[in-house]
C-alpha cells in the first residue's frame, strides 16, 4: 500500500549527509539532481527555448546543472540568477556552466522556464519584486517547470510563504517532501514526478499506492467474507449510503439498525428498526460481526448518545464517522476503543484532539497516538496516520468529492473492508484509494450515490 516515502526537510538533510558520509560527494548529489531533471525537461520540452532562474544555494546550483546538459544537447538556454551563488557546490555549478547569466528583472520570456530559485528548506516569502517577477516569467511560459519545490513553499507545512505561480511539473528531487502531498502547496503545479538521485530516504509517511485485493475464496460465504452493522439513526439517508457502500466494498453482508422508512436501495442489506440503544446493543450481541459502523444519520439526541454507548462497548471493530465524532468531542460517551477508525473532517477532528501543533501529517500521526486508533483526516489531501506512527497521505482527490454524503460512502468503504481484512490501518487506506478511483470514474458533477455505482469496476480494478 505503501508508495514513495515522505520526507521533511531535517529527514532529506539527514538522508543526504548520510550518502556524503558514505564516500559520495555533495557535488556529485548535485550532478545527479541536474541530470536528472534536465532528462525530464528534455523529453517533454525537446530543443524549446528555455530559460532557468538559479538561486545562491544548491537548488539554484542544480539549476545550473540543468543549463550545461541541456545546452550540450544544443537546447537554447540562457539562465538568469538572483545573486551570487554561496555555496562551494552551486559556486562550481555555476562555473561549469560557463555561459552568460542575466539578472532576474532583466531576464526576457521564453517557451519553457525553470524555477530553480529555491528549493527544500526555505523559511521566509520571496520579496515581493521577486514574487511577482516568477509570477509574470511562469505565465508566459508554454512549459513551466520547478526543482524540487515551487519556490516559496514551506516544506514541511505545504504553506504558500508568498504568492506561487502554477507549474506544469514539480520534480521532486530523492523523496517526496511533505510539500508535494499537503495543500495548498500540491496545488502550485499540475504534475509532480520524483527523480531518484541515489540517496536511500526510508520514512514512516508514504504517499497512499493502488492496493492490491484479493477475491473471495471459493469455500468463503457471508460470514467468512464480513459481517457488517451500520448503527444510524432518525436521518435514513445517510445511514443508507454508507450501507450500500459497504454492501459493495467486498464484505460479505450487511445490516443497517436504524429508522425502516420508504427509501428504496439494494434487497440485499438487512435493515433492523433499532432506534432504541437496548435495541441496538441487542442486535451487535450477535458474535459474527466483523465490524460495527456508527455515525452517518445517527443523530446528536440522548437516544442518539444511548445507541453510541452501545456501540462503544459492543466490543467489535467499529468505525467512527460523522455524528458519532461529533457525539465524542462533546465528551458525551465513553473513550474510544483501540484500533478503531476514524473518520473526521477538520472540524470533527479539531473538536476531538483540540488544535494540534504541526502540519497535516504530524497532527494526524499525533491524533493516532493518543487515541490508539487510525485516524482518517479527510480532505483535499487525506491523510491516514496509526498508532504506530506510520502515515500515508492520499493525493490527487477530485474536487467534485466536495459534495453531500460522499464522506457516508467513505465510512462505509472502511467498515466494509475492515470486515474484510481484519487490519484497520489496511482498511482505511483501501477505503481511501477505492474512493478516489470511483470519483475518477464518476467523473464530474456526481452525486454520492454515483460513487457507490462505480465501487465494483474499482475494486476489480485492482484484484
Amino acid at each position: 500500500m505503501s508508495d514513495l516515502p515522505i520526507l521533511t526537510a531535517a529527514q532529506m538533510r539527514e538522508a543526504e549527509q548520510a550518502a556524503i558520509a558514505s564516500g559520495i560527494a555533495e557535488y556529485e548529489l548535485m550532478e545527479r539532481a541536474g541530470a536528472a531533471v534536465a532528462e525530464i525537461i528534455w523529453r517533454a520540452g525537446g530543443r524549446r527555448d528555455l530559460l532557468l532562474l538559479c538561486g545562491p544555494g544548491n537548488n539554484g546550483g542544480d539549476g545550473y546543472v540543468v543549463a550545461r546538459l541541456l545546452r550540450a544537447r544544443r537546447v537554447p538556454v540562457r539562465v538568469a540568477a538572483l545573486g551570487e551563488s554561496r555555496t562551494e557546490s552551486a559556486r562550481r555549478a555555476r562555473s561549469s556552466w560557463g555561459g552568460p547569466v542575466e539578472t532576474l528583472e532583466d531576464a526576457a520570456p521564453a517557451t519553457q522556464i525553470v524555477d530553480a530559485l529555491f528549493g527544500t528548506g526555505l523559511s521566509r516569502g520571496l520579496d515581493s519584486a521577486v514574487a511577482d517577477r516568477l509570477r509574470c516569467l511562469t505565465e508566459q511560459a508554454a512549459f513551466s517547470y520547478a526543482v524540487d519545490l515551487p519556490s516559496s513553499v514551506e516544506t514541511d507545512s505545504g504553506a504558500l510563504l508568498s504568492a506561487v505561480p502554477q507549474f506544469g511539473v514539480c520534480i521532486a528531487l530523492g523523496a517526496l517532501k511533505p510539500a508535494h502531498v499537503l495543500h495548498p502547496a500540491a496545488g502550485s503545479f499540475k504534475r509532480l514526478i520524483c527523480a531518484d538521485i541515489g540517496v536511500a530516504a526510508s520514512a514512516q509517511a508514504h504517499r497512499l499506492a493502488a492496493p492490491h485485493l484479493e477475491a473471495p475464496r471459493g469455500a468463503d460465504h457471508k460470514y467468512s467474507r464480513g459481517l457488517v452493522a451500520v448503527v444510524g439513526g432518525s436521518m435514513a439517508g445517510a445511514g443508507l449510503l454508507a450501507a450500500e457502500a459497504a454492501a459493495r466494498s467486498g464484505a460479505g453482508m450487511v445490516r443497517l439498525l436504524g429508522a425502516v422508512g420508504e427509501l428504496s436501495g439494494s434487497d440485499a442489506i438487512v435493515r433492523v428498526k433499532a432506534l432504541q440503544a437496548d435495541c441496538v446493543e441487542a442486535e451487535l450481541s450477535d458474535e459474527r460481526l466483523a465490524t460495527v459502523l456508527a455515525g452517518p444519520g445517527l443523530g446528536r439526541d440522548q437516544n442518539a448518545v444511548g445507541r453510541l454507548s452501545a456501540v462503544l462497548r459492543c466490543g467489535r471493530p467499529l468505525v467512527l464517522d460523522a455524528d458519532a465524532l461529533t457525539l465524542l468531542g462533546k465528551g458525551e460517551v465513553g473513550d474510544i476503543p483501540p484500533s478503531s477508525i476514524l473518520t473526521p473532517h477538520e472540524g470533527e477532528f479539531v473538536r476531538l484532539f483540540g488544535d494540534l501543533p504541526g502540519s497535516k501529517i504530524d497532527r494526524t500521526r499525533e491524533a493516532a497516538r493518543r487515541s490508539a486508533a487510525v485516524v482518517v483526516l479527510k480532505g483535499s489531501d487525506t491523510v491516514i496516520g496509526a498508532p504506530d506512527g506510520r502515515v500515508t497521505v492520499a493525493t490527487g482527490a477530485s474536487p467534485w468529492l466536495s459534495t453531500a454524503g460522499t464522506g457516508d460512502v467513505l465510512a462505509g468503504l472502511a467498515a466494509g473492508r475492515l470486515a474484510v481484512v481484519a487490519d484497520p490501518f489496511r482498511a482505511a487506506c483501501e477505503a481511501v484509494w477505492l474512493h478516489g478511483e470511483a470519483a475518477r470514474r464518476a467523473r464530474a458533477a456526481f452525486v454520492a450515490d454515483d460513487l457507490i455505482a462505480q465501487l465494483p469496476a474499482a475494486i476489480a480494478s485492482r484484484l
